[in-house]
């Protein structure tokens, strides 16, 4: 895949979790060669180092007047970084999209709101001649896919990436361990099923939050079939949106069911008791184990856990990894802080039994 310049915008929200789809393609993307970042409130900083202290070489620029002046090297595309509530496009979006247009850039847009749908900057756009690709654009009901059980070709591991709440970490880790297994000489596949997964340069899969309830099913097993039939990977790692218990957008079930998952790597916040966004609702989120017991229930056995550290000092969180590891007899880890090469050999030995 031939990478295009682009730099993203941020909007002052680099360092919060508003900024995930930067994050992502920060840590790394095979789509895009990013040049920069534009955050007025992290201007002067490498990128990296603001996400989690490693240098990147990815400048941060207080604007794009600023990225044109000082980068030596020129852009193709502006990518909207944030996850904004609601999936609108604000105001100071929009005053940031309608300069990066005027000065040649396509955009880039992972917001359910739809530049597209915006007649000014559609109107920019076409004077510029320049693109707008927003990725969470529904397919057309003609290329869309019910579930058929042609699953059943599939004969490589499959593995369910899930976890406790929305906003963990999923996906990273999903890239982390398609990575390892890659590194350890084996044909590993991801198969995204969001905006960002798309934009890192994952070649299958579907984005979850924007297909019709009724061919989410038939979208995972497409994805996965054609990958299969294409690619003949001895591993595929498949990204998991929300969580089986959260209220406001339960998922996980058509991950292990219509893409008969045949394992799931869990992922949870031990500092998070709520789910995200819904701190005032009277729900919480379930121990582990119960979680586990869960996701068995629904035909995959959990070989892993690996942990998300926000609001946790590391020595805590190591402590806690420790104890779940002697008490559930599974791996537990830190993705961020140590990798995943220790599942490497968990899934060598599932590979040698297809």
């Amino acid at each position: 895949m031939k990478k295009s310049n682009a730099i993203i915008i941020t909007a002052g929200y680099l360092d919060s979790d508003n900024g995930k789809t930067a994050h992502g393609l920060i840590r790394g993307t095979e789509r895009f060669n990013i040049l920069g970042v534009i955050d007025q409130k992290k201007a002067g900083k490498d990128a990296g180092e603001v996400l989690d202290g490693k240098n990147r070489g990815i400048p941060v620029y207080a604007s794009l007047k600023e990225f044109a002046k000082k980068s030596k090297k020129k852009a193709t595309f502006c990518i909207i970084g944030v996850a904004t509530k609601g999936g609108v496009l604000p105001k100071e979006l929009q005053v940031m999209l309608r300069e990066a247009i005027t000065n040649g850039y396509s955009i880039v847009n992972g917001l359910h709101d739809y530049v597209s749908d915006h007649a000014d900057l559609v109107a920019l756009a076409k004077k510029k001649k320049v693109k707008i690709i927003d990725v969470r654009k529904p397919k057309k009901f003609k290329d869309l896919h019910f579930w058929s059980g042609d699953i059943k070709e599939v004969k490589c591991p499959k593995i369910a990436v899930l976890g406790t709440d929305c906003a963990l970490g999923k996906r990273t880790t999903t890239r982390f361990l398609t990575e390892a297994m890659k590194a350890a000489g084996y044909k590993a596949e991801m198969i995204y099923t969001g905006q960002t997964g798309w934009m890192q340069g994952a070649k299958y899969g579907f984005i979850f939050d924007s297909t019709l309830n009724d061919f989410i099913s038939g979208e995972m097993e497409h994805a996965i079939v054609q990958c299969w039939r294409e690619e003949k990977p001895d591993i595929i790692f498949i990204e998991g949106q929300s969580s089986l218990r959260n209220p406001s957008g339960p998922a996980g079930a058509e991950w292990i069911i219509s893409a008969a998952a045949n394992a799931a790597v869990l992922q949870h916040n031990p500092a998070r008791k709520k789910y995200k966004g819904l701190e005032d609702y009277p729900a919480t989120i379930p121990a582990i184990k119960d979680e586990i017991d869960l996701i068995k229930q629904y035909g995959a056995p959990t070989v892993a856990l690996t942990v998300n550290t926000m609001k946790m000092k590391e020595a805590d969180a190591r402590t806690y990894a420790a104890e779940q590891e002697r008490e559930l007899g599974i791996p537990v880890l830190l993705p961020l802080e140590d990798g995943v090469e220790r599942l490497v050999e968990v899934f060598k030995k599932m590979i040698k039994k297809k």
